[in-house]
């Protein structure tokens, strides 16, 4: 019988089989394993995000530095001086659209989206828009509205994840990659979803946090992580979204995320 830790890498990276490959073994090999062979244990932390004192803690006792990637609402992101104020703004957006993208609004959030303010600058008049939807739309209209994009009967109208957009697979190289960035970071995920950490809304809330300066070594690791793995697709997540007129307050949705995309693929192009 399997310990937990090995169970939990088998179950992260869909299977034997998957972990075999990962590490570049027989799956013979794997199967034949009742616990994470001490050797392996950080090459498997890397490949499969889960932490290594989950794979073996009676060889690492002591919990890495935890971050609880928390959706159930858009928490207020850095309050220290040492955060700007842009930085601050920048947090809540990413909060907000992570919050979004993972489950569907309650009341609540509706009614703070729908309290939304904005300029006359493209960005803040997608926010008055997205507002204007919220306001607009019931709980049980959102939630329809999610399921038919991101969970569907048999397959959703969108794919969330990075791996599918890069590669038109799910559970592919940018999911690995991702992984290792959380392992990098010093993120153990505490949301209680099966989720891939590829998910947009998990990379939203991980950008929140960096942004925040509540993790990552500040500016240079934010943008490290944003041009390895958003910057080559989010941008076009978003735009799919926004064409999806059927759906009209995640088109709103859709809309603010491109925007927001744009601007911070702009952003980062300059050196700090």
């Amino acid at each position: 019988m399997r310990e937990q830790g090995l169970e939990d890498a088998i179950k992260a990276v869909g299977g034997v089989g998957a972990l075999a490959r990962a590490l570049g073994i027989s799956q013979p090999s794997v199967s034949s394993w009742r616990r994470v062979p001490a050797e392996r244990v950080l090459e498997i932390e890397k490949v499969c995000g889960v932490g290594r004192h989950l794979l073996r803690p009676d060889l690492y006792p002591e919990a890495p530095t935890r971050m609880a990637l928390a959706m159930d609402a858009a928490r207020e992101k850095a309050k220290s001086d040492d955060v700007d104020e842009m930085d601050r703004l920048r947090a809540a957006e990413y909060g907000l659209l992570a919050l979004l993208l993972f489950k569907a609004p309650t009341a609540a959030v509706l009614e703070s989206v729908a309290e939304l303010t904005g300029d006359a600058s493209p960005l803040g008049m997608a926010h008055l828009r997205l507002a204007q939807a919220a306001s607009q739309t019931s709980v049980e209209s959102a939630g329809r509205e999610f399921f038919n994009l991101f969970v569907g009967l048999g397959r959703s109208e969108l794919l969330p994840y990075a791996s599918y957009y890069l590669t038109g697979f799910l559970h592919e190289r940018p999911l690995a990659e991702v992984r290792a960035a959380f392992v990098e970071l010093g993120m153990v995920r505490q949301d209680g979803s099966r989720e891939p950490e590829d998910h947009i809304a998990l990379l939203f809330d991980v950008m929140s946090n960096l942004a925040a300066r509540e993790i990552g070594e500040g500016y240079e690791t934010e943008k490290a992580f944003f041009t390895a793995h958003l910057k080559p697709w989010a941008a076009r997540f978003f735009a799919d979204l926004e064409v999806m007129r059927e759906r009209p307050f995640y088109a709103a949705v859709g809309a603010v995320g491109r925007l927001f995309m744009e601007i911070e693929e702009e952003a980062f192009s300059f050196d700090a």
